[in-house]
């Protein structure tokens, strides 16, 4: 009951009180001889009777306002008992997905493990085919040189035997006449038989030996041949993991960068469309097997808030030079959702014409980067730190930090490059660079107008309470 209510209701007891004490005073005007003055009394009662009838009346009123009051706050008592209720739905979800994401970062240290003993086997392997190639040279040298050897004591066995010949021809004609050197030349004709026989066998072993040897020589030049191509992709190797200098990293974004455009459509509030635009720059990479342009949430039309703007429709192109094509997809980043991915076909990558960028296979080789703005013209080095209490993440040390172009002012959205040329992730705020390893995603919304009906809002609201989840520093 209010305050009003209550003087109104002292108001008409006062009232009552007073009329009810004026035939007290009737009679004292009796007595003084006035007689016309003996009616008041039944107006009295008239009145009290009306001052009971407006009392009830204005206590029913009350009565009234006080049960409306009530149902008013058991409405808004039930509201705030659903609010509670899905608040914890949220909090039991965000604990699922925490439990998830350290499983991942789990499974992640196991796979760069068992890299590295991989690549520890074949340096080895390496290293011992490259010895086995010099023996093999060296084996193939002497094999050879025997061989010729070989061939030139064959050529003076058959001249041996035609000089043995030509003594038997000689020996027939002077038979006659050398009777008495017959058993003599007989013997030394079944001795030069024995050895021709002798030099027969010799010459087929060294035929079959030489057959053998050339096929073991076409073996190792086989090797030889394999030992090449791998030694070929050795020296590629050794190009890959060449440091580039800053400035031919950022020829290369400016040679092959694409400009991502979003439109965002709802209804407006007096009728009519309201709609948002932005652009971004950015460049195509891939992991082996999928492509994709990749950007963070404040260069789109959408943002992280409680509650989120609820578009109605979304939509993505990308465009270098006079090419242009449209996106079907857009997802958001499991490791850190303010990264959005965006999957690019094969055949649109080919129409937009430009290099596709690989992910860093090992983004620790170089503790310098190179930074490329994404919405100012600005690039130059900077060294990162490793932190172990945010994996997923390596920390700008801005006590280094070397512009070599432009208002050099790393932010969020900014690209960061390997030495190598390979991407190594982008700025998660001014500070922090989320290092992409691969293209995982938590969320994946089809672009069109049905963005509703996909309950983006929702997703944007519970995305927001994710990240102000996260250490202060990576907020």
């Amino acid at each position: 009951m209010n305050r009003s209510i209550l003087i109104v209701i002292c108001d008409f007891l006062l009232v009552s009180l007073l009329v009810f004490s004026t035939p007290d005073l009737s009679k004292v005007s009796g007595e003084n001889g006035d007689a016309a003055v003996m009616n008041p009394p039944a107006a009295a009662a008239t009145n009290a009777a009306s001052a009971g009838k407006d009392l009830a009346a204005v206590m029913r009123t009350a009565l009234t306002e006080e049960q409306q009051k009530r149902e008013q706050l058991l409405g808004e008592l039930e509201k705030t008992r659903q609010t509670a209720a899905q608040q914890q739905t949220l909090l039991s979800e965000s604990a699922k997905r925490e439990q998830a994401i350290q499983q991942a970062q789990a499974n992640l240290k196991e796979q760069y493990t068992a890299a590295q003993t991989n690549i520890t086997a074949l340096s080895e392997q390496l290293n011992a085919r490259s010895t086995e190639a010099s023996m093999s040279k060296e084996q193939l040298a002497a094999v050879q040189m025997n061989l010729q050897k070989q061939q030139e004591q064959a050529d003076a066995l058959k001249k041996q035997l035609a000089d043995l010949e030509k003594a038997n021809q000689q020996a027939a004609a002077d038979r006659e006449r050398l009777t008495n050197q017959l058993q003599i030349a007989d013997l030394e004709r079944r001795h030069a038989t024995e050895q021709a026989q002798q030099a027969q066998q010799q010459v087929e072993f060294e035929r079959a030996e030489k057959v053998r040897l050339e096929q073991q020589a076409t073996k190792l030049a086989e090797g030889v041949k394999t030992l090449a191509s791998k030694s070929g992709e050795l020296a590629q190797e050794i190009r890959e993991n060449r440091p580039l200098t800053s400035n031919t990293i950022f020829n290369d974004f400016v040679t092959n960068s694409v400009d991502a455009q979003f439109l965002a459509t709802r209804p407006g509030f007096f009728g009519g469309q309201a709609t948002k635009d932005r652009l971004a720059r950015t460049v195509l990479v891939t992991d082996g097997t999928n492509t994709f342009a990749m950007c963070h949430v404040q260069d789109t039309p959408l943002a992280f808030a409680v509650p989120a703007i609820d578009w109605e429709g979304l939509g993505a192109t990308l465009s270098r030079g006079a090419a242009q094509v449209s996106l079907a997809s857009l997802s958001f980043s499991r490791p850190d959702p303010r990264v959005m991915f965006l999957p690019v076909t094969r055949a649109d990558a080919s129409r937009l014409g430009n290099k596709v960028y690989r992910l860093s296979a090992d983004p620790f080789k170089f503790q310098d980067a190179v930074l490329v703005g994404a919405q100012e013209a600005y690039y130059g080095e900077c060294k990162f730190q490793i932190d172990v209490n945010t994996p997923d993440y390596v920390k700008l040390d801005r006590s280094f930090l070397k512009g070599l172009f432009g208002k050099f002012n790393p932010s969020r959205g900014d690209l960061v490059f390997s030495r190598t040329g390979e991407l190594l992730g982008i700025m998660a705020n001014d500070t922090y660079c989320m290092v992409v390893r691969n293209f995982d995603s938590q969320a994946t919304f089809q672009l069109g107008q049905n963005m509703r009906s996909q309950y983006l809002a929702d997703t944007l609201s519970r995305f927001y309470v994710s990240i102000q989840r996260l250490p202060l520093e990576l907020q």
